[in-house]
């Protein structure tokens, strides 16, 4: 019997790997030609603002092909309001049951749109829609194969994070971030799909786009301990203006919305005109900012020019991003941390704290601070900068900003960036005793209010049953006396259309505020 189950346990993970090489082929190959399309045309883009400087007599028609454009977007935003915005939202939404919708619809409008709006120049990023694309595949994936509830969840997952590491060449980072940011879920199925299409996702991009990594940055040798006090200075910088930088980009939406003049599904007519005079004075700017990256790391301007950089981008990408094109955040506030890292390190060289040849250090180490501050993920921030640039001799001097940008953040009370957007776009639930049964999985954290409880002492949400619970690689069965513990996973059945409403019920019991009724 121990051999029979041992083996059925087997089977079940290499069929997990088998949906992950299955999602990350087609996800990969989707991603990549939205990758490869947004390239080209970004160039074609630069290309044309050049001839523009020349003949400003197409200056007009262009001005009306981008208004084109930005109605046509606008129309496949009011159809399909899912593909606004990142992707990332929605993809967390759907495995938390929060919300759901077609596959189809939004697959191809992301797709073209996204190409539309990142490869126009629009100060937008190519790693929210990849991540929603990736997803998006994984559930028609899922729907041509019959899978419902976890095994839906699991594909989607997966999907997410082959989408990231085609986006980015970092499958370690994508699954890490998929796990820490999207899904919340470390369980082992989880985890081996997802880094399974992560794998195969990113061995599609390195045929298509060579194995060189997406920010070469090339630096003259690695950080002496003396200068990591530094490093503190520049975490609490990158810490607060990242609280800055979330602040504006979850209002500015509303800054929108009192344009009544401008149909809401209209708002992109604003940044597709204002990204002329930008391609026009700045070319080297326009897109999510990689090309920035790089050619700034091997010629770093002035403390005076990288701090206009750094403004015009801070503003043109809320501005963008919140007229609801679809395109994300992502590859933008790498691109920010990297010209606060270079503003940071000029001004430590100006004062003679610095040498100039570890400028291009700083810019690596603030892109991984800027990140972790403003999505509180520092773990695949860590990563990701690491396998974006292709070397391991930066982790320290990561983790040292990332904790403290982290921590610089969490004091000033800045939460997940995802998880935020997330909570505009949903409402409060409502209970359903409707539909299929599902499993939902709930983590049970360090310091909440459910660690410690008894399972008998606590209101659980109704038409739901506790049937086990994950503890480490066992499985307690519980009963009125078992105490929950720090590092559960609880796995309660309940109805499918019901589990948006018993996970905002469990978070609200979850929280550490609450207290043990008497």
């Amino acid at each position: 019997m121990k051999h029979q189950q041992r083996t059925q346990r087997d089977l079940t993970r290499l069929n997990a790997i088998v949906l992950g090489c299955l999602v990350g082929l087609f996800a990969g190959i989707v991603v990549s030609t939205f990758r490869l399309i947004i390239e080209h045309l970004l160039s074609l883009v630069q290309a044309a603002y050049g001839w523009l400087g020349q003949h400003p007599w197409g200056l007009v028609p262009w001005a009306i092909l981008l208004v084109l454009m930005a109605l046509m977007i606008g129309h496949w935003v009011k159809q399909t309001p899912m593909i606004k915005g990142s992707g990332i939202p929605q993809i967390e939404g759907q495995l938390a049951g929060e919300l759901d919708y077609a596959w189809w619809s939004v697959l191809w409008k992301k797709f073209v749109s996204g190409i539309l709006g990142i490869g126009s120049g629009l100060f937008l990023g190519r790693e929210g829609p990849s991540i929603q694309l990736g997803g998006t595949v994984a559930q028609g994936l899922a729907d041509r194969l019959g899978f419902s509830g976890s095994r839906r969840r699991l594909m989607i997952a997966s999907g997410a994070s082959a989408g990231l590491s085609a986006a980015f060449n970092a499958p370690i980072a994508a699954t890490l971030f998929i796990l820490e940011e999207v899904y919340h879920n470390f369980s082992t199925l989880v985890w081996l799909t997802s880094l399974t299409s992560a794998v195969v996702a990113n061995f599609v991009s390195n045929e298509i786009f060579g194995l060189t990594p997406v920010l070469h940055i090339v630096y003259r040798q690695a950080l002496p301990l003396k200068y990591y006090g530094l490093l503190l200075l520049l975490g609490i910088g990158l810490g607060g203006l990242g609280y800055g930088y979330q602040w504006v980009t979850l209002r500015v939406g509303q800054w929108y919305g009192r344009l009544t003049w401008l149909p809401r599904q209209f708002d992109g007519i604003i940044p597709f005109l204002l990204v002329i005079p930008v391609g026009l004075w700045w070319p080297i700017t326009l897109g999510g900012g990689n090309q920035l990256i790089v050619q700034f790391a091997q010629q770093t301007p002035l403390l005076v020019p990288l701090i206009g950089y750094f403004i015009l981008r801070f503003v043109f990408s809320t501005i963008s991003y919140g007229s609801g094109l679809p395109g994300g955040i992502f590859l933008p506030i790498l691109t920010l941390g990297a010209l606060l890292g270079a503003i940071g390190a000029r001004c430590f060289v100006a004062v003679g704290w610095l040498p100039t040849m570890y400028v291009a250090n700083f810019m690596i180490y603030a892109m991984a601070g800027y990140f972790a501050g403003i999505s509180k993920a520092p773990f695949t921030a860590i990563l990701l900068i690491t396998e974006m640039v292709g070397t391991l001799q930066h982790l320290m001097p990561l983790a040292v900003v990332a904790i403290v940008a982290y921590i610089t953040v969490d004091v000033l009370g800045g939460a997940p960036i995802y998880e935020a957007m997330l909570q505009q776009m949903v409402v409060p639930a409502k209970a359903q005793s409707d539909g299929p049964t599902d499993q939902l999985e709930f983590p049970v954290n360090e310091g909440a209010g459910l660690a410690g409880r008894q399972v008998r002492d606590l209101a659980w949400p109704p038409d739901t049953l506790l049937v086990g619970i994950r503890r480490g690689e066992r499985q307690v069965i519980p009963n009125g006396d078992t105490i929950l513990r720090a590092g559960d996973t609880l796995l309660i059945f309940t109805y499918q259309h019901n589990r948006a409403f018993v996970r905002q019920q469990l978070t609200h019991l979850n929280d550490s505020s609450t207290q043990p009724s008497d």
